[in-house]
């Protein structure tokens, strides 16, 4: 499920800022990162499976493993996960409503957060 409602694609963020924001909302970076790219993940273990919110970006300027890069960010997406193949993101997946909800509510306060540091 893709949520393009907020306009991610269209933001940029210094790393060291989008990481702490996006913690702030429990999305994390952990290992999901190589010198030009980054995922931020938040984990959702629900009765139904198990859910991930992910942000994704790449660096416009800059490198990531130096902790110095501008991140371009990507449409925020929601997956189910199946062991062992991965998260599904697919039109035929179902996703319960109230965790798209939640997923909305965070991605909102988000870009909020992300309008502010940005002068929007």
């Amino acid at each position: 499920m893709r949520f393009e409602q907020f306009g991610f694609e269209n933001m940029t963020g210094d790393l060291n800022r989008l990481d702490s924001l996006m913690s702030d909302y429990g999305l994390v970076r952990a290992e999901q990162w190589d010198y030009e790219r980054v995922s931020y993940d938040r984990k959702f273990e629900l009765k139904d499976g198990v859910f991930y919110l992910r942000v994704q970006g790449y660096a416009v300027e800059g490198d990531v493993g130096a902790h110095k890069a501008v991140i371009k960010l990507l449409v925020p997406l929601l997956g189910k996960h199946y062991y062992p193949h991965g998260l599904e993101y697919g039109e035929d997946e179902h996703f319960p409503s109230t965790l798209v909800k939640q997923c909305e509510s965070v991605l909102a306060e988000i870009k909020k957060e992300l309008d502010e540091f940005n002068g929007l």
